[in-house]
């Protein structure tokens, strides 16, 4: 049954850091002072990216639910 855990946690961090890297790649022609000052940014690629997060963890208990 920790293990369930375990396969959410490192799924969750490893579609964390691929929502960083989406959000990297979509935001490297932005100006710094665009990024810090667009409220709307902030909002629409930081749920981006715990969107992916969240279903990273929920592919990773699915795969290791599927491989019981």
């Amino acid at each position: 049954m920790i293990m369930v855990y375990v396969a959410g946690t490192i799924g969750f961090i490893l579609g964390f850091a691929l929502g960083m890297h989406i959000i990297s790649l979509k935001l490297k022609n932005k100006s710094r002072e665009e990024l810090l000052t667009n409220k709307a940014l902030w909002w629409a690629y930081g749920t981006l990216n715990w969107i992916i997060g969240l279903v990273g963890c929920l592919s990773a208990i699915y795969l290791y639910n599927l491989n019981l």
